[in-house]
């Protein structure tokens, strides 16, 4: 039996407060009471359940290097798969026992044999349990898939080792300056040559003004660099130059291939050696600089803030656009497209994180340098397609270091956890594609602005096409622009880039599409996708999937 409350005594440094009415008389404003709340909000859950169910989950196939290539006894010698951090012989080759370890705790999933990797010199591998996560918004990261990534005896993979090489060789080019250096000329007239090359040409070719551009609409227009990473930040009362700290021209790490060795085996780095001036981004340094250091969703934030600023106007479904009597905030406002733009960060992380780890292991261009080196110098031989081979970016590299490895921007290389899909990329085309759905994306931005020489100071751009930057195209370009710079880093391929941005964006409309059930307002959001398709999201039409799913 339930105890009766005993009564409190009366207080008298209080006056007599008129007896409360009867809980049952109380009922807040609104078109529902408490109980029908309660149940329309178990009810939403439920649907948005439903649609993250009725969307399946995709195979995942990985290009089969792990098995297909055999040591000395005819077991897996895993030449062509990430063990940055492990133990390596001489060669630079993994210890197949040490490489074990790490498959066993992917397989089994317990914390325990995570704990149990065999590392080498003690640097520590980067959080390869986070694909294991579940998310309770948007489409789960075991969910989706990409292709499998460009074997080394590939000629994709040979077409993008050479961009790579070179993105190290131009790394203190303005890309400015890109149509005026025979460097360049010669860049893209290699790149020209390779049978499978995924670079942006115009007329069949690479050229200066396609050379390490972005794959997708808006990124062959205007300057290389897009006017979100150049343009003044404003951030409440704060005004925020683009001026970074970037890091001195013409010093390159892991070109001494003891070096280089050290770092594959987990051991121990030099450290960046800083410009004292902060500049705009000029070249491919100087990008490289940037998104070794950034937030990941920083670029996108910084958009975000410079749209707002400039009253860049609202996606067509906005409901707020054509309102007599309100403006948006929490919901359609300003607060609501920060915290949205950044929210799906995390997301995107966890869906790549899987990709990499669970399925895919594909190793880091600096790993690969040293199967190229290593072969050209008859040490061993590897089953690399012949096309690098005889790409010229690899004379030029010897001929400054002595030997065929890429030359890094890091002094620790890249990251410890393997190369495909990219996290950097895959945040940029969350992040993207939700700003792509909040803004009008045809909307012209004015004033385009580049760095001048030294990157001291914003000029003019003034090029033929200096009227045809719009936010879409903007977008795309800093998607591409923080992705590429990771290759130019010597860090990422570029089907790292191409691939999960896609995967980013498939995060984004998922959220998008299950959010769209929680809002009062008749609101849909519409958006490019990267392959030009067009996208429009609301409730009625993500009930309508859900229906046809049943």
């Amino acid at each position: 039996m339930q105890k009766q409350r005993p009564e409190r005594p009366a207080r008298p440094d209080r006056p007599n407060r008129p007896n409360r009415p009867d809980r049952s008389d109380f009922q807040e404003l609104g078109p529902e009471n408490n109980k029908q709340r309660q149940r329309s909000s178990r009810k939403i859950r439920r649907e948005a359940t439903q649609i993250a169910f009725n969307r399946g989950i995709e195979d995942h196939v990985n290009n089969g290097e792990e098995e297909d290539y055999l040591g000395a006894d005819g077991s897996p010698n895993y030449i062509a798969n990430f063990s940055k951090g492990l133990p390596h012989n001489q060669l630079g080759e993994v210890d197949p026992k040490a490489y074990n370890t790490l498959l066993k705790a992917l397989k089994s999933g317990k914390p325990q044999d995570f704990e149990a990797i065999t590392l080498g010199k003690g640097r520590k591998l980067v959080n390869p349990q986070a694909g294991l996560c579940f998310d309770l918004q948007g489409p789960d990261g075991r969910a989706l898939a990409i292709p499998p990534a460009p074997r080394i005896d590939s000629p994709l993979n040979s077409g993008e080792a050479a961009e790579v090489y070179w993105m190290a060789l131009l790394r203190d080019i303005n890309f400015t300056d890109f149509s005026q250096k025979s460097l360049v000329q010669e860049a893209a007239a290699d790149l020209s040559k390779f049978s499978d090359f995924d670079g942006p040409k115009a007329g069949g070719s690479v050229t200066p003004e396609t050379l390490f551009r972005g794959n997708y609409a808006g990124d062959l227009v205007g300057p290389y660099i897009s006017q979100f990473l150049l343009k003044d930040i404003p951030y409440g009362s704060l005004t925020i130059s683009q001026r970074q700290k970037t890091v001195q021209p013409n010093i390159n790490y892991l070109t001494d291939y003891d070096e280089w060795l050290n770092v594959q085996n987990g051991g121990a780095t030099s450290a960046d050696q800083f410009d004292s001036t902060p500049r705009y981004i000029r070249n491919i340094r100087d990008i490289g600089q940037y998104v070794h250091v950034d937030a990941l969703y920083e670029a996108y934030l910084n958009a975000c803030l410079i749209l707002l600023d400039i009253k860049a106007p609202m996606d067509e479904g906005n409901p707020y656009n054509n309102s007599k009597t309100q403006i948006g905030f929490g919901t359609f406002g300003g607060p609501h497209i920060l915290s949205l733009v950044t929210e799906v960060a995390t997301r995107a992380l966890k869906a790549v994180w899987f990709q990499k780890w669970s399925v895919h292991r594909r190793l880091r261009p600096e790993a690969f340098g040293g199967l190229v080196h290593n072969h050209l110098i008859g040490k061993t031989e590897y089953p690399i397609d012949q096309e690098i081979l005889a790409s010229g970016a690899l004379e030029k590299v010897y001929s400054r270091y002595g030997n065929y490895l890429i030359p890094m921007a890091f002094p620790e290389g890249s990251p410890t956890h393997p190369a495909y899909g990219a996290g950097h990329a895959t945040v940029a085309g969350a992040c993207v594609t939700i700003l792509k759905a909040w803004f009008d994306e045809s909307w012209q931005i004015a004033n385009p602005v580049v760095p001048n020489d030294d990157g001291t100071e914003l000029i003019a751009y003034t090029g033929a096409d200096a009227g045809q930057l719009t936010v879409g195209g903007e977008l795309n370009k800093v998607a591409a622009n923080i992705s590429l710079g990771r290759d130019g880093a010597g860090v990422h391929w570029r089907t790292d880039y191409t691939e999960s941005v896609r995967l980013g964006e498939q995060i984004a409309i998922g959220i998008l599409q299950e959010q769209s059930l929680t809002y009062n307002e008749d609101n849909f959001f519409t958006l490019t996708k990267f392959d030009g398709t067009k996208v429009k999201i609301s409730r009625d039409e993500v009930k309508h999937l859900m229906s046809e799913n049943e």
